[in-house]
């Protein structure tokens, strides 16, 4: 039978055949079942029940113990994980899948590369960032053997973000570093600047003014050529701040204020954005002996932080 063929009697055996089927069948039949029921209910948004039945599909293959394919309990997992994502449940999620990625891997499955590196953006997401650093380093290694540069860029990057969370801004420099070869030799111009915006940062954290202030103009010039507003707002605002810690106050007041005005203007608003760069333009005001304007600032930026703080 050909592909087609098959496709077309995939495409006959309805979601009702399916259910009709499963009284029918044990083993690891059922659990297809279960499997190809949950697929199909969570393509329709319904993630609670797919997410059930995929659970009972991994709990047949569990219990069918070493006779189980591994193939179709990573399938489980994996289809467990996505559930859980669409429910907002990261932690839960990412564990479910970082089973998935450990049997493939074992298996040596060629999806095992690409669902890792989901499980990384979701370790990421539920800010597990020893466990990003940790499985995007696998990640990077594979890419590179691969000869996917972009894809090892793309890893490394991640990496740095989860080392400038945990505060490492030595080794999230390095990454990040690392991240940029690779990206500039692809000539992937938004990403290098992307790269540069966050190696600034990190060179502020670590005392580097005048070479933070070199490669956050970088960025600006990438990200303005680009008509990137968003992250030209984001490397404006590591400019100010370079600005600021090499006592340029004066001019990094004048950059804090074009990347308030340029937050302001977007839409949703970023309220935590807009308050971060109102704090540090308020203490550049009192360093200046601005005191009152300072105070008066900080008292309005009060009844929004309240909410903020609220909310979360």
């Amino acid at each position: 039978m050909g592909d087609d063929e098959e496709a077309g009697q995939d495409e006959l055996i309805t979601e009702e055949m399916l259910w009709d089927r499963i009284p029918e069948v044990d083993g690891v039949e059922r659990a297809s079942t279960y499997y190809e029921l949950s697929a199909r209910i969570y393509a329709r948004g319904q993630y609670d029940e797919a997410l059930a039945l995929a659970e009972t599909a991994c709990d047949i293959y569990a219990d069918l113990g070493e006779t189980a394919p591994s193939e179709g309990l990573a399938q489980a997992y994996s289809a467990i994980g996505y559930n859980l994502n669409q429910l907002q449940r990261m932690d839960e999620a990412a564990t479910a899948m970082s089973k998935a990625v450990a049997i493939l891997r074992k298996n040596k499955s060629p999806i095992a590369l690409e669902l890792a590196c989901t499980l990384g953006e979701w370790w990421y997401a539920s800010k597990s960032y020893d466990n990003v650093i940790e499985t995007m380093r696998d990640c990077a290694q594979e890419h590179l053997v691969d000869g996917n540069e972009i894809g090892a860029a793309n890893d490394l990057h991640l990496i740095g973000c989860a080392h400038r969370e945990l505060k490492n801004f030595d080794e999230a420099l390095v990454t990040f570093r690392e991240a940029r070869v690779l990206f500039k030799k692809n000539h992937e111009v938004v990403h290098v600047g992307r790269c540069d915006q966050k190696i600034a940062a990190c060179l502020i954290e670590l005392g580097e003014g005048e070479l933070a202030l070199e490669t956050a103009q970088k960025a600006i010039d990438v990200f303005e050529t680009a008509h990137d507003h968003s992250r030209e707002t984001f490397a404006r605002l590591e400019y100010g701040k370079a600005q600021v810690l090499l006592s340029k106050l004066e001019d990094g007041l004048a950059t804090l204020e074009v990347v308030l005005q340029n937050a302001t203007d977007d839409d949703p608003k970023d309220f935590e954005l807009i308050v971060d760069i109102e704090t540090r333009m308020a203490s550049v005001m009192r360093s200046l002996g601005r005191i009152t304007e300072a105070d008066e600032v900080l008292r309005r930026l009060n009844a929004v932080s309240e909410v903020l703080n609220e909310q979360s």
